[in-house]
């Protein structure tokens, strides 16, 4: 049943050192107790296990562009219209008068959403960028 969820304990055995690292790393992050950490690790290792299958999932893509590059922006926006089954949704910020940083938040295979990142960031005139996917 997926809208019932029941809550189901269950013991993990450690050693003691291993233990001490995870609750300073559990501590750090700002976890109250240990199960919210072990979930959160699942559920990171469950959207890796995702990406690495090439199923459907969300990006979010970052990058700096130098607005001065001639036809940069044209370039951009026409592969932005190319794309624009995989891209939902596009963000635009003046960072100074030379600099802009653009965020695309994309939907599609892991495969598909890293090509095109890779493409955006072979532009002359992108300085850099970030993809970071995640999946449900």
């Amino acid at each position: 049943m997926k809208g019932n969820k029941h809550i189901v304990r269950f013991g993990v055995s450690m050693e003691d050192e291993l233990l001490e690292k995870f609750d300073k790393l559990i501590h750090q992050k700002g976890y109250t107790n240990r199960s919210e950490a072990i979930r959160d690790l699942i559920r990171e290792k469950l959207i890796e296990q995702a990406i690495e299958k090439d199923k459907v999932c969300f990006g979010v893509f970052s990058f700096v562009y130098d607005h001065n590059v001639r036809e940069l922006e044209e370039k951009l926006t026409d592969f932005q219209h190319e794309n624009f089954n995989l891209i939902t949704s596009t963000m635009h910020i003046h960072i100074d008068k030379d600099h802009c940083l653009e965020v695309i938040i994309m939907k599609g295979k892991a495969s598909e959403l890293k090509k095109l990142t890779d493409k955006v960031l072979s532009f002359r005139g992108v300085k850099n960028g970030n993809l970071v996917l995640t999946s449900v």
